[in-house]
């Protein structure tokens, strides 16, 4: 049983993922994570590259007896999904994270954690800190805007890598071997914003969705949690055919790959409708705790007075165009996988809505382990763009990781669990985004695998990994690296 944080940070892999904890280390935030990592490679005289994407490329040779093995790429990256509880104190550009045990798992409080993907630099950190462990040649690779733009995998200079294995610590689930993953994109769409002043006494209001779990738009994105983004307009739109009320403002969700728990609209509402209004957002409530009795039985609607009046708003024209887009953007599962039964084939998530000061931003994460959907998903968002006239675009775009059925890799750690455990380890594909796919488009005749502890709820302020298994995973790790001889 592990109850005390003092005694954990004794092992060497929780040591260091307690330091990284004290790091802001946010998607596009990642200067002062990547500088620490190159201070610990310089400190222990280790050659180390960092880009000019902030990639840093560690590499340690191998130890005595391992000088002919070949040399083994180590992956994971540096970028977290920032994630916090309505209310929560918590500056993710400044503050560190608070960790703390509970029921054998490490979690943070009110906040995402980071091991997705803070545990491969902790690996990683272990490995290159140690003195004791055998190893080949390894080339440690840490990314930057994983969780956002993939931006650091797409642009790493393959030129610097020779290993031809790749170890990705990136998956969630200890005791099962990740061979193949989805690709992705990201799209954005933009709704112009037309504001006029209001021609009547308006009260301000926050109309809020809340409530909801949320989590990883890949790995949990079958288990049909409620987006708070499509719930809001859902809402709206009923509620624009039964009152009269304006917009001024608008947002929800944190990021495009995790789907968003809370939705906030800030609208202008007569005083004479207020109470009216109040008891529809009540039917709406008991609408929405039955549609999600067993995914998110918390699921509420609030609205809360903000101000006494509101001198502009959007216009009629963006009202209706941003209860239209939220309306009709695809989301969710879109194809299922013919070949491996309950593996999601396409999706797509509504993640992030913004308003700033001339537009607002809604941001979708698509994945498919079929390229042609990927496309056809994003088509779909453009063409629901075009029809309200506005503006739309695709970045981010990763290609899929398929599965090598001759895979060298695989046949080792396979070999490896079996010794260990004395049963034969799962396989598994996932639909999620593993930075495998660019590396082995990047490097020909690379062979990958990925690994990883048991983490839950990802990309959720409850967040945790159980500390059993990343010790598990940890020594598994180890035991691969040494039969590489």
């Amino acid at each position: 049983m592990y109850d005390s944080l003092q005694k954990l940070y004794e092992i060497p892999v929780f040591h260091f993922f307690s330091e990284i904890s004290q790091i802001p280390r946010c998607s596009g935030n990642e200067k002062e994570i990547s500088d620490y990592l190159v201070r610990f490679a310089l400190e222990r005289e280790l050659e180390v590259t960092q880009d000019e994407a902030l990639n840093v490329i560690i590499k340690k040779p191998a130890t005595e007896g391992y000088e002919h093995a070949p040399t083994v790429i180590i992956q994971g990256h540096m970028d977290m999904v920032c994630e916090k509880n309505e209310g929560t104190i918590h500056d993710f550009n400044k503050d560190p994270l608070k960790l703390r045990i509970k029921n054998d798992c490490l979690y943070a409080t009110d906040t995402t954690l980071g091991a997705d993907n803070g545990v491969a630099v902790a690996y990683a950190l272990a490995l290159l800190d140690a003195t004791d462990i055998p190893h080949p040649a390894l080339e440690i690779v840490i990314t930057t805007e994983e969780e956002t733009t993939m931006k650091g995998a797409l642009t790493v200079d393959p030129s610097l890598f020779k290993g031809k294995f790749l170890i990705n610590i990136d998956s969630e689930e200890d005791g099962k071997l990740l061979v193949s993953s989805a690709g992705g994109l990201q799209t954005i769409l933009e709704i112009p914003i037309i504001e006029e002043p209001t021609h009547e006494e308006y009260v301000s209001y926050n109309l809020s969705v809340k409530g909801l779990i949320g989590g990883h738009s890949g790995i949990e994105i079958d288990q049909e949690r409620g987006n708070a983004l499509k719930i809001m307009g859902r809402l709206l739109y009923d509620l624009s055919t039964r009152f009269s009320f304006v917009i001024q403002h608008v947002r929800g969700g944190m990021a495009s790959n995790a789907i968003p728990r809370e939705a906030i609209v800030t609208i202008g509402l007569s005083e004479g409708e207020v109470n009216q209004f109040k008891r529809e957002l009540q039917s709406w409530t008991t609408i929405l705790k039955k549609e999600y009795a067993i995914s998110d039985p918390d699921v509420f609607i609030e609205l809360e007075q903000v101000g006494d009046s509101l001198s502009t708003c959007f216009s009629e024209e963006t009202k209706r165009k941003l209860i239209a887009t939220l309306m009709l953007l695809p989301n969710g599962i879109q194809s299922m996988s013919m070949d491996l039964k309950g593996l999601v084939e396409s999706s797509v998530n509504v993640g992030k809505v913004a308003t700033t000061k001339t537009s607002i931003i809604i941001e979708s994460d698509v994945r498919s382990s079929v390229k042609s959907r990927k496309y056809a998903i994003s088509d779909q968002s453009r063409l629901v763009a075009e029809s309200l006239d506005c503006k739309f675009r695709v970045t981010s775009d990763y290609p899929e990781w398929p599965y090598n059925p001759n895979s060298k890799i695989r046949q080792l750690f396979e070999k490896v669990y079996y010794e260990r455990e004395g049963k034969d380890i799962e396989v598994i594909s996932v639909h999620a985004g593993i930075e495998c796919g660019i590396f082995i488009e990047k490097i020909p005749g690379l062979d990958a695998i990925s690994i990883g502890p048991d983490m839950y709820d990802v990309h959720t302020p409850n967040e945790h990994v159980n500390i059993p298994s990343m010790l598990n995973n940890w020594g598994y790790f180890l035991d691969v690296l040494k039969e590489m001889k």
